[in-house]
């Protein structure tokens, strides 16, 4: 097998001006087209060192596939030394030897003198690693022009059944997948580097001690027992229709947005508050707008929509939305976003404003990629949750998905919920570093009035109505949370108080927990 050439124009010898004006013609038009970008002789270098020390295919095996050589009989000789290695045996060529007589499509090329040049002409195994990357880059590369013609060709079909809007959202997962094949990025790190991150984690604790040291809730039980909202965790805050799963996810954005942002993560920030992402999946930016302004304002949300407001309550709504101009709080309300839509949107959103927490309502209104789609909606969900938790692990910041529960609750007596309640998939339960649930009692205590039984005495009757009212005086306006799972932190409820007029939640015991107070 001959070294793998560029191409050159024909030697001119004994021919006609005309034949040598049309090779010059030949040439120069050969050297104007574009070629895929690739490197061949970085190739041969690295699987050289490879034929010489198969140590160098460890230090490249992780991140580097036998798709991203440019040259397909490079692809086949490290697939070779891929099977090889993986399989305790050594890969030099004496052992590849055969690769060239088994392979038909190899048969006629000179193959064992090509990897004995491979072999003959590597230099040491040191650069491997960088020949690596360099080969991993220029294929990403590759991918993105193949991408880009795809898209373009996509864009100009007129029998196109996509929309654009559709287009592009199978662009963008494209190319999420594109930069998660292979990925050249983590690995081992040496535990003395790790012990350093932890003490500096300890210490910025320690000057905190007492404090929040996540994003801040607003809500002081909360924050008590989970010490804020922690950077790169997935929280699940799931509960049963009415629970005010939403009312309670926008006060936690809302308060969040609030406060005045740490000294570090200002730096990374637009702005000098926390800086909240919503994914708005089920109602309108402009529903979620009217529900903040309803609890910012202390004006029933019915009030608002209807328009029906006193005189009196027009300096409150002036008042109240200043107030929520000034939070770096931003809504996307597009439906039914795939997890790689979703995860573009919130790359972008880092990179034009800073981003502190990320709250998705709710995580059963997602899609997958569409592998699963109408066929496994557990192995989708899958998916999304873990989607999810790379999104928080790679932002670096909280990601609070909300979730429906099983109809599991309403057949028990104990209406409280379970982790085995969360909906569709274990995975949920898996994935998330916490898991919290709202309960009312107040919910199920309202559909619940006692009725007068066959038989039964009138002052038993009249006991158990009163034992019932007592019930619902107490239960009224009052909610628990309920953090059932927590990976580093306590569990068990906590008690808020639930306004339903303005659906907002607050601290039990003072009804409001002042921003400035925190």
């Amino acid at each position: 097998m001959a070294e793998i050439q560029t191409l050159h124009p024909p030697a001119r010898g004994d021919t006609s001006p005309r034949e040598v004006a049309r090779a010059d013609q030949d040439a120069s038009a050969l050297e104007s087209l574009r070629t895929q970008p690739h490197n061949i002789a970085a190739e041969q270098a690295l699987l050289g060192a490879i034929l010489i020390n198969n140590e160098a295919f460890h230090r490249v095996a992780d991140f580097l596939l036998a798709e991203h050589f440019f040259e397909p009989v490079h692809q086949r000789i490290y697939e070779a030394c891929a099977r090889c290695i993986d399989g305790g045996r050594l890969a030099d060529a004496r052992a590849l030897f055969h690769l060239f007589d088994e392979d038909e499509a190899l048969a006629d090329l000179d193959g064992a003198h090509y990897l004995g040049r491979l072999a003959r002409a590597a230099e040491t195994i040191v650069n491997a690693l960088e020949y690596g990357r360099i080969l991993h880059d220029l294929a990403l590369k590759r991918g993105i022009i193949t991408l880009g013609e795809e898209a373009v060709n996509a864009a100009y079909d007129p029998q196109a059944k996509e929309t654009a809007a559709e287009q592009i959202e199978v662009t963008e997962q494209a190319l999420f997948r594109l930069a998660q094949q292979g990925e050249a990025k983590g690995g081992f790190r040496a535990f003395n580097s790790v012990l350093t991150s932890t003490i500096n984690m300890v210490e910025a604790a320690h000057q905190k001690a007492g404090k929040v040291t996540g994003v801040p809730t607003g809500l002081a039980d909360l924050d008590a027992k989970l010490a804020g909202l922690q950077p790169s965790d997935l929280l699940i805050l799931a509960a049963r229709p009415s629970m005010g799963k939403t009312a309670l996810a926008m006060t936690l954005a809302a308060n969040a947005a609030a406060h005045k942002a740490s000294a570090s993560e200002r730096a990374n920030l637009k702005s000098d508050n926390y800086a909240v992402g919503v994914f708005s999946l089920e109602m309108s930016a402009e529903q979620i707008g009217m529900r903040l302004l309803s609890a910012e304002s202390r004006i029933g949300s019915d009030d608002l929509r209807r328009g029906e407001l006193r005189d009196e309550d027009w300096p409150k709504v002036v008042a109240a939305s200043q107030r929520l101009c000034g939070r770096p709080l931003y809504i996307d309300d597009t439906p039914a976003l795939t997890i790689g839509a979703l995860r573009s949107r919130a790359r972008r959103l880092m990179r034009t404003y800073g981003l502190s927490l990320l709250v998705v309502d709710y995580l059963q209104l997602l899609r997958g990629s569409g592998n699963y789609a109408n066929s496994n909606r557990v192995q989708e969900i899958s998916e999304i949750t873990q989607g999810l938790k790379a999104i928080a692990k790679e932002l670096n910041v909280p990601v609070l998905a909300l979730s429906q529960l099983s109809r599991a609750v309403e057949s028990r007596e104990d209406k409280r919920p379970m982790l085995s309640d969360l909906r569709e998939s274990g995975s949920i339960e898996q994935d998330a570093d916490v898991v919290m649930f709202i309960f009312r009692e107040q919910y199920y205590l309202e559909r619940s009035e006692p009725q007068l039984r066959d038989a039964e005495k009138p002052e038993d009757f009249t006991r158990r109505f009163e034992r019932w009212r007592e019930a619902c005086e107490r239960s009224h306006n009052r909610a628990d949370v309920i953090v059932a799972k927590q990976r580093n932190g306590p569990i068990g409820p906590i008690q808020v108080q639930f306004d339903p007029q303005f659906g907002r939640f607050y601290d039990l015991e003072r009804g409001h927990y002042p921003v400035d107070e925190y």
